[in-house]
């Protein structure tokens, strides 16, 4: 009967938490309880005692031996933490007919759980409506960075240093949004209680570093973009390979040393538990600082941006200027991962519901809009997409044309090959423009 309670409440409890924790508390509740079980049915392998009680697991708790007229009171178990603040005790007495029923009342009772202080139809609902969103975000995200990655790598022209960590950044949002959904795979759409168990926690690490990877990833953009206005002429080859061991290197060594930490001090459940653990801040500071460091490079690259717009060079209409600033601005916003300085530095629990639908739905669409901005709607993007387009149609014209006709040499000796490449061939003039040009190719 108890165990049957608490068969109904846990995946309640795995509802209201799935989007607060990232995980359910249900896997921490049946570890509990397996590692009660097994530690309670280890002593009772041991156990002589002939008269009296004999130790018993009651599917809750366990209960040790005693003699007739023994009164046993247990606190407890730990896992009702989940379910309420209050944490009672139980009694049973131990008679010549065996153990008694648990009193003064049933676990749930006696252990303060109340249901009506279970999550509601519109509490349910809310949080069913965020997995959508994000699952939603998420999947766009992943589709135009697909192809945005797809169109980075085929066309060599746009193989440069700039690309090169745009590219990662793009890994790195991929990497994120297949991480958020093999986690909802395993731990939300199972039915059975073995994705407790079983690659769990390495899941929780490989889903840690990608969120932390997709960070650092972000602070690379500022740090490079920061970089080309700041110093006129450095090696983009012996930064990029310092780039990618900040975007790579940084978050395996702090993701290794929470995985170990974990694993000797704080090796409770699937490792959801990210709010209550001190541990958590080997992995939160390092974000912090990647959010905070990002956020000062992102008001000094508007402060140079001012000033180049203030410049004599520039042209004098002061609406053209502040519409410039305006939209690099928000071109910037994305790229550093600007809009998440606005909850960073607040506690877990404030505003919990408004920091949940900005966070995980609304940043679940900063992967699609980075796509958008910086590489579908990028001018070097765009010209080499209709460059390759307008061959694609020569080549098909003149293809066709060669039906009726037999091949043979223009008047000055040139085949048909040799005057599409020639047609097609970009001035050496207009092949390469300033990064940080290309980078604002929309303003």
């Amino acid at each position: 009967m108890e165990y049957a309670v608490l068969g109904v409440v846990v995946p309640l409890l795995g509802c209201l938490f799935s989007a607060a924790s990232s995980t359910r508390p249900e896997c921490t509740i049946m570890q509990e309880i397996e590692e009660e079980r097994s530690q309670c049915l280890a002593e009772l392998i041991g156990d002589n005692q002939t008269s009296g009680c004999r130790r018993q697991w009651d599917n809750i708790t366990c209960w040790p031996e005693a003699e007739v007229g023994e009164v046993v009171v247990r606190p407890c178990p730990k896992y009702f933490r989940f379910l309420t603040t209050f944490l009672g005790n139980v009694t049973r007495n131990c008679t010549s007919q065996g153990w008694t029923d648990v009193y003064p009342a049933l676990y749930a009772v006696a252990c303060g759980y109340d249901s009506n202080s279970t999550p509601g139809e519109e509490q349910t609902a809310f949080y069913g409506t965020v997995k959508t969103g994000y699952t939603i975000g998420h999947t766009l995200s992943l589709i135009a960075l697909t192809a945005a990655m797809i169109i980075l790598c085929l066309f060599r022209k746009l193989h440069c240093t700039r690309n090169y960590i745009h590219m990662h950044l793009f890994m790195s949002f991929i990497m994120r949004a297949i991480a958020v959904f093999i986690k909802d795979v395993i731990l939300f759409e199972s039915g059975e209680s073995e994705h407790c168990f079983v690659g769990c926690k390495a899941m929780m690490v490989f889903f840690q570093y990608c969120v932390m990877a997709n960070f650092f990833w972000l602070l690379v953009e500022g740090l490079y973009l920061h970089t080309l206005l700041v110093i006129s002429f450095f090696s983009e080859r012996k930064y990029f390979w310092w780039y990618i061991l900040i975007g790579w290197g940084a978050p395996s060594m702090f993701i290794t040393a929470w995985t170990i930490v974990r694993i000797y001090f704080f090796d409770v459940g699937c490792w959801e538990e990210i709010v209550e653990s001190p541990f958590w801040w080997i992995i939160k500071t390092p974000i912090l600082v990647s959010i905070l460091v990002n956020f000062i490079l992102f008001i000094c690259i508007i402060r140079i941006l001012v000033q180049k717009l203030h410049s004599p060079d520039v042209g004098h209409n002061e609406t053209s200027q502040y519409s410039r600033l305006a939209k690099s601005t928000l071109l910037l916003i994305p790229l550093f991962g600007i809009h998440y300085i606005m909850f960073a530095f607040f506690p877990d629990n404030f505003k919990a519901e408004v920091k949940l639908v900005f966070e995980l739905v609304v940043g679940s669409f900063q992967g699609f809009v980075v796509a958008v901005l910086y590489c579908f709607l990028n001018g070097e993007v765009q010209a080499e997409l209709k460059r390759k387009w307008r061959r694609w149609h020569l080549e098909r014209f003149l293809g066709s044309d060669m039906k009726y006709h037999h091949p043979s040499l223009g008047s000055n000796g040139t085949n048909f090959s040799t005057q599409i490449s020639m047609l097609t061939k970009c001035s050496p003039k207009t092949r390469r423009c300033s990064s940080f040009q290309a980078e604002f190719s929309l303003v």
